[in-house]
């Protein structure tokens, strides 16, 4: 007979640690709050328009492939990819420039700002290639139970190689002195979840994936892969059971025994945690068996959280691209205010995704899809109406400022989603919206456990746990979680 598990939450870490459980033959039953799978990659439809909820950049498409291989799959199978050319758009206050897809093109501009930084770029990327090959297919994969991981001939001799010791600010500035290009380089960790001389220069890693390994669209949207994640479960035999928010995990004999929701109980061997984990852990056990307090959770460096607006035009915007970065306020002021001051921003950076730009069918014909993000600071309060409106107001302004285009004449439809709905929708600590910073101090074994130290059948999945936040990282944490539960539990 079968083991069972049961897990909480089918966002991407929770599907895809429900693939690899039901792969090793277990029953696994997968008890999500809302009546979709997802997660904060679900997908909604108004007025014609049909929007992703949450992320919008696909990177790193080799680590995509390589779970659907797992499973004797390709992402083909189930989603058709296009590369993005130029990758995306930056508008610096000077005007807009594409960063484009051939390497060569960039090379030529990089140099056309900074003559000599295109042959530099060869460098900088050889060393983010290592770091790359290193950091995505080693160290990501380890649980994070106990140091004697590290204990990798590969790791140990490559530490200085990974510069874990050294910011990426200064890693930059070592290869280019455009303020341009510095911006261009550091802003993959923006939300990583500390300024740029906080984090560590591993993770020049994002240069390289950005890149070399490029960025893709999937056809229909983001929620593509969500739905793909969970096409595969259910023919591995997964069964989900959505519109069910969990209330409580209830212990015996220092096991997780029941998980609890207003309609049922469900009962199983193991139970993994997709959900937001200071959630379970602060609201769903008893105090008794949590592994961190709330001094503990205090102490946590948070990524940022961001204000969401989901905008419906009622016609095209010319000369614009799929993905735009507006860089044209102080990079430095912004950062400061997410990470130092936290406190809402005086006059942001923003990012705009337009979909419609490479898919026809997430918008009427005419018609524009826009997804505005403002990355704030996490645990600030009052996201009231009034506050939303302000910012989006300031958005909308240099929008059409920097395209010289009307765009306010032509909201036909507008949607937000701040802290609160963070909060009320996936119980996210502080209302953040990518988990933990990637500091030093909070990584691998230095992050909450992916097993409970006090409940002996519960594992965590996810961003708040190893290896961090982001879409690629979520497919690896769930696959992680899984080992580490067959290899506790046969």
């Amino acid at each position: 007979m079968s083991k069972s598990v049961i897990i909480i939450g089918s966002g991407f870490a929770g599907l895809s640690a429900a693939s690899f459980m039901a792969k090793a033959g277990w029953k696994v039953t997968v008890v999500e709050k809302h009546a979709t799978p997802g997660g904060r990659a679900r997908q909604f439809s108004e007025a014609g328009f049909t929007f992703d909820m949450g992320p919008s950049w696909y990177w790193m498409p080799d680590v995509f492939e390589r779970y659907f291989n797992q499973f004797g799959k390709s992402v083909s199978d189930y989603y058709r990819l296009q590369r993005l050319d130029p990758s995306y758009r930056v508008y610096w206050p000077d005007g807009p420039v594409d960063i484009p897809a051939s390497y060569e093109a960039l090379q030529s501009l990089f140099n056309s700002i900074e003559p000599g930084s295109g042959e530099r770029l060869d460098l900088f990327l050889k060393e983010a290639a290592y770091k790359y090959d290193v950091g995505i297919h080693k160290l990501v994969y380890k649980p994070g139970q106990s140091l004697t991981e590290f204990l990798d001939w590969e790791l140990v001799s490559g530490v200085f190689k990974l510069d874990v010791f050294r910011s990426i600010k200064s890693h930059v500035a070592k290869y280019f002195t455009h303020p341009k290009l510095r911006e261009l380089m550091e802003f993959p960790v923006l939300f990583l979840g500390a300024l740029p001389e906080d984090t560590p220069a591993l993770y020049s890693l994002m240069n390289y994936a950005d890149i070399k390994g490029g960025t893709w669209y999937p056809e229909g949207g983001m929620f593509q892969i969500a739905k793909a994640m969970y096409e595969l479960a259910l023919e591995l035999g997964v069964t989900f059971a959505f519109n069910q928010d969990v209330k409580e995990i209830r212990i015996q004999r220092n096991a997780a025994r029941q998980v609890v929701t207003k309609d049922r109980v469900y009962e199983a061997e193991v139970v993994i945690g997709g959900a937001d984990y200071h959630h379970i852990e602060m609201n769903l056990l008893p105090e008794a068996y949590r592994t961190y307090t709330p001094a503990y959770w205090a102490k946590r460096v948070m990524a940022p959280s961001c204000l969401l607006y989901y905008v419906g035009l009622n016609k095209r915007l010319e000369n614009i691209r799929h993905h735009s970065l507006f860089f044209d306020t102080s990079f430095e002021v912004h950062g400061k205010e997410i990470y130092t001051t936290k406190e809402w921003p005086s006059d942001p950076l923003f990012y705009m995704s337009a979909t419609s730009v490479t898919d026809h069918t997430v918008a009427p014909e005419g018609c524009e899809n826009l997804f505005l993000l403002i990355p704030v600071a996490t645990g600030l309060s009052d996201d009231s109406p009034e506050r939303r409106q302000f910012y989006f107001d300031k958005v909308i302004d240099r929008l059409e400022q920097q395209t010289g285009q009307s765009v306010r004449d032509a909201i036909v439809y507008q949607k937000s989603f701040a802290h609160s709905d963070f909060i009320s929708e996936y119980n996210a600590f502080r209302g953040n919206a990518y988990g933990l910073a990637n500091t030093l101090g909070q990584t691998a074994v230095l992050k909450p456990a992916c097993r409970s130290k006090k409940v002996n059948n519960l594992f965590y999945t996810g961003q708040l746990t190893v290896p961090g936040p982001g879409v690629p990282p979520s497919l690896i944490s769930g696959e992680v979680v899984a080992g580490e539960v067959l290899k506790a539990f046969g």
